[in-house]
């Protein structure tokens, strides 16, 4: 008996350790990783433009104290940019041809465009930053600003990006989620950019913010099986029905509706309860919810707003590290972001 003692003793022991072990790999996955990618770091303007973060987040404040618009549209410019070129600010390009005039980024906000131009003005303002500080870096910064004054987390952001020298819209279609994306799709995509499935599920966090198209969303609103809506994945009846009103078959092409309807012009956790009650628009961000591998995540940051936020932080990091360019032939710091030099 007392060597049975013995080793219930040891078990618990064990299974005590394992749940320790567990528990420390979960808060290291979810913590802000430390170290940069090559040639970025946190205080890469500290001796030529050491004012860079207060003059981008004052160009921010007065943009958003004009329209919230720019705030989901800043945070969507910054993920289109890292997904389709690496984050190179080549989303900015304009000119025949260019990324921001195929599928997706043909909705681009123009209060966002607005913003990162306003910002560049106000640190090449600045006698000592004057052609220092690249667009790519600009717009990452105005990104962490714009969560941050919504609501959501502030965040440490490592500089020293180059820009860009090329933009080409062939590559747009085929490197974006798209909006009736399955979870085998979306983490296929995440992987071949570094990101996990949390990762993703974080990130499309930012949904909690924003508008969406009509056209993203208006199959699920009209398909049938007979004379049953047939649509997947499930969604609210009332929500379906409140859909149609906001979308009908003869919809405008302009017409937008809340990806949050509850707290739209707050950055926070309500996107994932909007899943849970079967509110979410676009098939993509349900599926979330609806498929059972990516379920439990969804749920831990419905009821953990702290949890999501550390989450979004970490993968935004690495969101930020996808494709940089910090040396080379093929990378500047422009003069107007809109352009080459």
């Amino acid at each position: 008996m007392a060597m049975r003692s013995r080793g219930l003793q040891l078990r618990s022991r064990r299974e005590s350790l394992l749940v320790v072990v567990v528990g420390v790999l979960l808060l290291l996955a979810t913590a802000a990783p430390r170290v940069a990618a090559a040639g970025l770091s946190r205080n890469y303007y500290a001796k030529t433009c050491p004012n860079v973060e207060a003059l981008v987040r004052g160009a921010v404040t007065q943009k958003l104290q004009e329209t919230f618009n720019a705030a989901p549209g800043t945070l969507r410019l910054f993920f289109h940019d890292c997904f389709v070129r690496g984050c190179d600010a080549s989303v900015l390009i304009s000119g025949p041809g260019d990324e921001h005039s195929a599928g997706a980024d043909t909705t681009l906000s123009p209060d966002a465009l607005d913003l990162i131009t306003r910002a560049k003005a106000a640190v090449d303002a600045d006698a000592g930053c004057s052609n220092k500080v690249s667009c790519a870096d600009i717009l990452a910064l105005a990104t962490r600003d714009v969560v941050q004054q919504a609501g959501g987390p502030s965040y440490p952001v490592e500089l020293g990006r180059l820009d860009g020298k090329v933009g080409t819209r062939a590559v747009v279609k085929h490197s974006l989620p798209g909006a009736g994306f399955s979870l085998d799709q979306l983490n296929k995509l995440f992987a071949a950019n570094g990101l996990t499935q949390t990762d993703m599920i974080a990130l499309s966090g930012g949904h909690t913010i924003g508008v969406t198209h009509c056209d993203k969303f208006v199959r699920r609103l009209y398909t049938f099986k007979g004379a049953r809506p047939q649509y997947s994945p499930p969604m609210n009846l009332a929500f379906l029905r409140q859909m149609r009103g906001t979308c009908p078959l003869n919809y405008s092409p302009a017409t937008v509706a809340m990806l949050d309807a509850v707290t739209p012009n707050r950055f926070d956790n309500g996107y994932y309860q909007t899943l849970q009650q079967q509110k979410g628009l676009l098939s993509s961000d349900q599926v979330l919810f609806a498929d059972r591998r990516s379920r439990a995540t969804v749920n831990h940051f419905a009821s953990n707003q702290t949890a999501f936020f550390d989450a979004f932080v970490a993968a935004m990091a690495k969101l930020g590290r996808i494709g940089v360019k910090t040396a080379g032939s093929d990378a500047e710091i422009r003069r107007v972001c809109t352009k080459v030099n």
